[in-house]
């Protein structure tokens, strides 16, 4: 029988740094072929095109997949498990698939998923990662920004889970087999190091907790973990117990509770002419999010006389950005950029301050 192909589980809240940390895999994958599934849902897969930005032969615009049906825990017989048999039936299957779940996924789920017959004898689950960002948990926060995180609760119709925050944040590091304490530089060596302590006392015997910022982590360490988490379900202890299904089960009885938050946000797509200043436009973008209480922006950006596209993602107040690939011959040269706040947003003054 054929070695059956790892499998990594990345998991963490919006705005931790979980698809950095893949893009700085992808960049450092020493020849490994890797495959992504994303599960990003919402009008426009901005994770899925700044992950098929990184232009590596290890990891071709063919080998990421997106789940934008709703999050991934919600989905599985209906949207995971018929990708992961169309992952597994290529006849060049990669050597390593990475799975990046949505902030409110529950991990435990998806392990549990790898025990299906369809696939439980072609892959195995290396290990999960729960990505923490390292400033809002030492600040007594699970996330940077929780409006954010609410918000994305908010746009997808499929999630059949309410957890608080708090019991799903103990799961992600209850099912852990690694926690990366992401953006590490933002708190100095002692508030890292007694974070690193705390997180590695609540976690399972064996369980490793580092430190991180950008999401650097080596490849060798965050990849062949070996740990088969599917057979070690036992120790992975659930706070919240919605999903417990059986394997032959493929009914969801979805509970739609939090559909009353759907109204409270809104998001549109703002479009504008190439820049001709990246530094300039980065201070307006900071200032508008701060103006106007904006909870994520991202997307791209044309430079004049810059070949590369410039990629920006803001989570609150932060923002990142780096060049990521050239234009296409047949791409247009502009500004798009992803804005979601709550409802109510004035966009023409957004918009004015933009272009600015």
């Amino acid at each position: 029988m054929a070695a059956k192909i790892p499998a990594t589980i990345i998991t963490g809240f919006l705005g931790a740094g979980k698809t950095t940390l893949i893009q700085h895999m992808l960049a450092n994958a020493n020849g490994k072929r890797i495959a992504l599934i994303i599960n990003e849902f919402g009008d426009l897969g901005v994770d899925g095109d700044i992950l098929k930005g990184c232009g590596d032969e290890t990891c071709t615009e063919d080998d990421v997949m997106e789940l934008s049906n709703g999050c991934i825990c919600c989905t599985v017989a209906d949207d995971f498990i018929p990708t992961m048999e169309k992952l597994l039936a290529r006849d060049n299957p990669p050597d390593h698939i990475v799975i990046e779940t949505s902030g409110l996924a529950l991990p435990q789920p998806l392990v549990r998923a790898f025990n299906w017959p369809e696939i439980s004898t072609r892959v195995t689950v290396d290990g999960v990662v729960t990505v923490v960002d390292g400033k809002a948990v030492s600040d007594g926060q699970f996330a940077h920004n929780i409006a954010a995180v609410d918000a994305q609760r908010a746009q997808d119709e499929n999630l059949d889970h309410e957890t608080p925050l708090s019991e799903l944040f103990d799961d992600q590091i209850a099912c852990a087999d690694m926690i990366v304490v992401n953006k590490s530089d933002l708190l100095g060596d002692t508030a890292a190091n007694a974070l690193v302590d705390d997180l590695q006392s609540k976690s399972r015997d064996g369980v490793q907790v580092i430190k991180t910022s950008m999401g650097k982590l080596p490849v060798d360490v965050l990849l062949g973990q070996g740990i088969s988490a599917e057979d070690d379900l036992g120790a992975r202890h659930e706070v919240h117990h919605h999903h417990h299904h059986d394997d032959d089960d493929d009914d969801h009885h979805h509970d739609h509770e939090h559909e009353h938050g759907h109204d409270d946000f809104e998001n549109f797509v703002f479009k504008m002419d190439e820049i001709t200043d990246a530094t300039a436009f980065l201070d307006t973008i900071t200032n508008t999010i701060k103006a106007h209480n904006i909870l994520r922006l991202k997307g791209f950006v044309a430079v004049k006389g810059k070949p590369m596209r410039l990629t920006i993602q803001a989570v609150g107040p932060r923002v990142d950005s780096y060049f990521d690939r050239p234009f296409t011959t047949d791409e247009p040269r502009s500004v798009t950029l992803v804005i979601i706040g709550q409802a109510g947003m004035d966009r023409l003054a957004i918009e004015s301050a933009l272009r600015g």
